[in-house]
């Protein structure tokens, strides 16, 4: 059965002023379940363009499907539409305890309390927080944290969840606990974009690589072949004695 996409993007651009080109003419697309994986030398548009997905940003030019759906003139339903899990994560947690933190949304959005307690025991089963629901979001490891976070997004039920940079300043057992929480994501059809530098850490898991230079798409494809060209531009290749590492390797899991 052939996917359909639930995310596409056609000629997208964003500047800041008229000289400042940020994103040129972006085109891409990305289909229901897919676990994409983004990356591009520092300065090359990811993080600019997640924001201008979520509806943070409004862009120049260009379109925004969601779902069949043109909703590049509606910023707010592309918010609700599209979660986004920031580098910081911590700016993302607002409640007093780990329950409080993950209801916030939808109790602003006024969901009806039955329907808020079904939502919030289903992320933290998949995320594997509910010995934490009690605790204060401050006295957590990174990785729980950054877990919070993701399950802050994910219980609203967005069509795409998005993270930038999901490992940055966590230890190892906290990228791990993010990474099986990726994977379990990926298992349940989640729909996945994940900006990121350390590829080394999930590509094994990308149903495709999206690779973006100085704001411009270079291409978007199986990881293996994307692979081949990345170090042309900025992005290392996961090498070991200097042989590349098979993309099926390319995880932290065990």
């Amino acid at each position: 059965m052939q996917k359909k996409p639930v995310l596409e993007v056609e000629h997208l651009s964003f500047s800041i002023g008229k000289e400042h080109h940020i994103l040129r003419d972006i085109s891409f697309s990305i289909n229901q379940g897919d676990f994409i994986v983004l990356s591009g030398k520092n300065g090359a548009g990811k993080s600019i363009l997640m924001r201008c997905l979520k509806g943070l940003l409004q862009p120049d030019a260009g379109s925004i499907t969601i779902d069949g759906e043109d909703l590049t003139k509606r910023p707010k339903k592309r918010n609700r539409s599209i979660g986004l899990v920031f580098q910081d994560a911590d700016t993302q947690l607002v409640g007093q305890t780990v329950e409080r933190d993950i209801l916030f949304g939808l109790e602003n959005l006024n969901i009806p309390v039955k329907e808020r307690t079904v939502r919030m025991q289903q992320v933290i089963r998949l995320l594997g927080l509910a010995p934490l629901l009690h605790q204060r979001p401050r006295t957590l490891s990174g990785g729980e944290r950054r877990r919070l976070a993701i399950a802050g997004v994910l219980v609203m039920q967005p069509h795409v969840i998005m993270l930038d940079e999901p490992f940055a300043n966590l230890d190892y057992p906290g990228i791990v606990q993010v990474l099986e929480s990726l994977v379990e994501l990926k298992k349940q059809g989640t729909t996945i974009l994940v900006a990121t530098h350390e590829i080394e850490k999930l590509l094994a898991y990308a149903d495709s690589m999206l690779l973006l230079d100085a704001g411009r798409v270079v291409t978007q494809g199986p990881p293996q072949q994307v692979l081949e060209i990345v170090e042309e531009f900025g992005v290392r290749r996961p090498r070991f004695h200097g042989k590349p590492i098979p993309v099926g390797d390319l995880t932290w899991l065990n």
